[in-house]
């Protein structure tokens, strides 16, 4: 028996499985790692936190909901398999970018004028970070979970 293993078995190089909890958790580690760099680097303090909360959360949150929904107890739905990618993925941003826009506004505008939450800066930041964060997990999710469907079908 050979000391090496044979590192071009075809299970080796096949694609993972889609994995929820991965993509959940790419979904935060990616935008908390690279916008907070980005905070550090430039010295935008502000930024630095969003990253670990707003940025990277709704992410998270937002790679979650719809891995989910795609995934609709193991057994997806006709249209989410037979539609191009490009076109499922639009059909999916397109509401979760206006969720998340309509969310960040809510917090921005509506929070200071009628709750005890008073205005702050960071709070201006979620009209841009939860429509971003959302649009970008949503479309990182979509891809990844249509091409593991793909290879799985016959």
């Amino acid at each position: 028996m050979p000391a090496t293993k044979d590192r071009t078995h075809p299970s080796r190089t096949a694609a993972r499985p889609f994995a929820l909890w991965r993509e959940v958790l790419t979904a935060y580690a990616a935008p908390a790692l690279t916008a907070g760099t980005a905070g550090v680097v430039t010295g935008q303090a502000d930024l630095t936190v969003a990253a670990c909360t707003s940025i990277a959360g709704t992410s998270a949150a937002v790679a979650f909901l719809i891995g989910t929904w795609l995934q609709h107890g193991g057994q997806p739905r006709r249209w989410t398999t037979t539609l191009p990618r490009v076109v499922l993925t639009v059909l999916l941003v397109i509401p979760a970018a206006g969720l998340a826009a309509a969310l960040g506004w809510f917090a921005a505008e509506w929070l200071p004028a009628r709750t005890p939450v008073h205005a702050a800066p960071w709070l201006q930041r979620l009209r841009i970070d939860l429509p971003v964060s959302a649009v970008l997990a949503t479309t990182i999710v979509t891809l990844r979970w249509r091409s593991t469907i793909a290879k799985l079908r016959p």
